[in-house]
């Protein structure tokens, strides 16, 4: 073939492949999460099952996983975000596929990254992505941001004019709002902090094995934080950690008071209750109970019971405000839950999603299920029987996030709710939810199944 001739073939042929989109491995999301398994891809439609019900195996037993590993779902080509700068964000009050039907407001949509937390006061809405930015928005608006130098942010938690958030480097970090100006927010701490790391660091014993021949001290996360929990009237976070363990943190002194080794793999969801008991739902299938004692440098924290134990991960737990009923989602995309009169009792299970349940939110008597099927379920406890009252859809991804605020001047059982969802489809969906809906789709309480339970 003539040079000319060849050179000329060669030009056209880089000119049509730089056109192509690029090409995105089949396992860029595996272990972005212990909640998604290993053969997961976003399913073409609903009728796809390509969740894995096995436990996860994206936790620290991993040999060469360190806590600062990045999620696999920035390295994409189709995921690169932008510096820290005013969003682009659109918002819209409803969109083609007519989901006004299900009480659906708008979206909040911006190619910056998966939503991984959400957290919401009156009218303000905080979203927590793998693009380091953490955003406030306001009647659907970009209010004002703030940004962190650390990874995804996996969880955050607002405690009066403090945000709390964790984030995949095995750190919380503390902002606090400017009283004159809300919009602007200033990093006051890091736990654990870099004098006690230092001080701790000097003394052996300090030093905890958290897998053969590693070993770390035990005021640090190895791995990334997973969820957060507050206990305001005792002034305790709680971080639980895809490294196997909760620990337990004084706010006012930024000081972690005690780490729990509380499962064989990574912990997906820690709830701390007002009565000292703490629920803690594992990728290992169990879901512990575990009972607050002591103040202080003193504070211990015992193992109480085992209320599940099974194949399936523990991908997420809620617990209703007066601390009556304890949900639990699964992997298998069943919501079991637990009554509690003189002990608890399971209940029964909850069956609506297709694929695992990756998110609980209560409130009232409602209880929203958020899945990787990519829908919404919306539960309405009465006496101990759960009804479907609708099933919200939209997001093109799992929804991992949700957060619930009640309306202005609504009290519980008599007015409606701002849902708030964050998806792996880079949005966020605004919803409006009725507590007095007039119809229920099906009956979905199951019989108590005694092999989940162990009592």
């Amino acid at each position: 073939m003539p040079e000319d001739e060849r050179r000329i073939k060669m030009s056209s042929l880089r000119e049509k492949t730089a056109s192509l989109p690029p090409k995105i491995s089949s396992n860029a999301v595996h272990n972005s999460d212990p909640n998604l398994s290993a053969n997961f891809n976003f399913p073409a439609n609903d009728d796809d099952d390509g969740y894995n019900n096995r436990r996860s195996d994206a936790s620290a037993n991993e040999p060469n996983r360190i806590s600062c590993d990045a999620s696999p779902i920035t390295m994409s080509p189709w995921n690169q975000t932008t510096p820290f700068q005013s969003s682009p964000w659109l918002s819209g009050a409803a969109d083609s596929s007519g989901h006004q039907k299900n009480d659906f407001v708008g979206s909040i949509v911006r190619e910056e990254g998966h939503i991984y937390s959400l957290a919401a006061t009156g009218d303000l809405l905080y979203t927590g992505s793998d693009s380091k930015n953490i955003r406030v928005w306001r009647n659907m608006k970009e209010y004002t941001a703030f940004k962190s130098n650390s990874g995804l942010v996996k969880a955050i938690i607002l405690s009066g004019d403090k945000i709390f958030t964790g984030h995949q480097d095995g750190r919380v970090r503390v902002w606090k709002k400017n009283r004159k100006n809300p919009r602007n927010h200033k990093r006051i701490g890091t736990f654990p902090t870099f004098f006690d790391v230092l001080k701790t660091s000097m003394r052996p014993k300090n030093y905890v094995e958290v897998k053969r021949k590693c070993t770390t001290l035990w005021i640090k996360h190895c791995d990334a934080i997973s969820c957060l929990s507050i206990e305001e009237g005792e002034g305790l976070l709680y971080s639980a950690s895809w490294d196997r363990t909760f620990k337990v943190w004084q706010t006012s002194k930024s000081k972690c008071l005690e780490s729990v080794k509380a499962h064989d793999d990574a912990v997906n969801s820690v709830i701390s209750t007002k009565s000292g008991l703490v629920f803690t739902g594992s990728a290992d299938g169990t879901v512990k109970v575990w009972k607050r004692e002591g103040k202080g440098k003193t504070m211990k924290h015992h193992h109480v019971e085992t209320l599940l134990n099974q194949e399936c991960a523990v991908t997420a737990l809620a617990v209703s405000k007066n601390g009556s009923i304890v949900y639990c989602g699964l992997s298998d995309g069943l919501v079991n839950f637990w009554e509690w009169e003189k002990q608890l009792s399971h209940g029964g299970f909850l069956k609506g999603h297709k694929l695992a349940v990756l998110c609980l939110a209560s409130s009232g008597n409602l209880l929203l299920s958020g899945s990787a099927d990519k829908t919404i379920c919306v539960w309405k406890r009465e006496g101990n029987v759960h009804n479907c009252l609708s099933v919200l859809t939209g997001h093109t991804g799992p929804v991992k996030c949700l957060a619930v605020e009640r309306e202005d001047g609504s009290s519980s059982g008599d007015g409606k709710l701002v849902v708030y969802s964050g998806s792996l489809d880079k949005s966020v969906k605004v919803w409006n939810v009725s507590e007095k809906s007039p119809e229920t789709q099906q009956m979905v309480t199951m019989p108590s199944l005694k092999e989940f339970a162990v009592l």
